[in-house]
């Protein structure tokens, strides 16, 4: 088992890889354990994706002080990619809804997603207008910030 202390846009993380079999690694952030699935067995891995939380209750989250709140946090970062404008979760948490299915046409600021975050919840819009490519969140699925929840085109 390989432990790591990680710093990601101000918080701290404890992060323990427990098991690596081909792209699937058993790992825990902050004691809660998840299942990563590698896009492709690398030394380097170019994007991780939760798969399968093994723990049904949201992880604490302490916010970093000085960090603002999630009521002022609650629109969603937007990174444009060649393959579309992904939505990401502002804050580590449970996706508690999915309004939207791949297809769909949305709106810039259209709610696509809620989620629990330190007892709250947050609507996740949508940063731009588009159509939904692809959800990688699920309803119960735990996330952490900056997650890509969904892919618009």
């Amino acid at each position: 088992m390989k432990e790591y202390n990680l710093k990601i846009n101000g918080n701290d993380y404890k992060v323990a890889i427990n098991e690596v079999e081909d792209s699937v690694a058993k790992v825990e952030v902050n004691g809660t354990p998840f299942t990563v699935e590698f896009e492709q067995p690398v030394a380097k891995p170019k994007a991780i994706k939760v798969v399968k939380p093994t723990v049904s209750a949201a992880p604490a989250v302490t916010p970093a002080a000085g960090r603002p709140s999630a009521a002022t946090n609650a629109a969603p970062a937007a990174a444009a990619s060649a393959g579309g404008t992904e939505v990401t979760s502002p804050l580590p948490g449970v996706i508690l809804d999915v309004l939207v299915k791949e297809g769909d046409a949305v709106k810039q600021g259209q709610t696509v997603m809620m989620l629990e975050a330190m007892k709250m919840e947050n609507a996740i819009e949508a940063p731009a207008d588009g159509v939904v490519k692809s959800i990688n969140a699920r309803k119960g699925d735990s996330v952490l910030e900056g997650a890509v929840l969904a892919i618009l085109g």
